[in-house]
């Protein structure tokens, strides 16, 4: 393993990250479940999943159809925009509900978002580009899934912040904006 192939890659992906849909992502999970650790525990787990599966297939992943796979994460964030809308309606139910879920189910929860999310994404397609490019698969899985997890925990605190400071109804609000934004722009993308 080349520690300079790990560090480049966290600087790649880490910077690529942070603006990205995924991470929004988690900045309104973190909001939603308001219970940071099985929260980020959850976020960390799809990443990680993700970096395993752009290590192992490569170059591979950047032949997949990005169209369908735009069409499809599109939808998902255009409905998840319409059902965060739709919950509104019943204020005191969402503030509440979150807090009753286990951990493991508010991991599982957040781990499922960020797999659908994050495939065929372009800090995936780079992940698997740079384990094409520098054929060290260790250091790209250290650098890609480093970077991840520490995006994922700025995003988790930043929204457990804002949770704290904001009324439930305003952050669901721009929460379903943010969603059906991105949906819509992925969706636009894909055609």
């Amino acid at each position: 393993m080349n520690l300079s192939n790990a560090l480049v890659v966290f600087g790649a992906i880490f910077l690529a990250e942070l603006p990205d849909k995924t991470m929004l992502a988690t900045l309104m999970l973190s909001t939603r479940f308001k219970r940071r650790m099985p929260t980020w525990i959850g976020v960390s787990a799809g990443y990680l999943v993700h970096v395993a599966l752009a290590v192992t297939l490569g170059s591979a992943l950047s032949k997949l159809p990005t169209t369908p796979v735009r069409l499809v994460v599109g939808s998902l964030f255009v409905v998840g925009g319409i059902v965060m809308l739709r919950g509104g309606e019943e204020e005191q139910d969402a503030v509440n509900a979150p807090t009753t879920l286990s951990g493991v189910r508010i991991a599982w929860t957040c781990a499922s978002v960020i797999l659908m999310a994050e495939f065929a994404d372009l800090t995936q397609l780079a992940t698997a580009g740079f384990a094409a490019r520098f054929e060290d698969p260790v250091a790209v899985a250290l650098g890609a899934g480093s970077a991840l997890v520490t995006v994922s925990g700025l995003a988790v605190v930043a929204g457990a912040w804002l949770a704290s400071r904001l009324p439930m109804r305003m952050i669901r609000r721009a929460a379903a904006f943010v969603f059906l934004v991105i949906g819509v722009l992925t969706l636009a993308s894909a055609v």
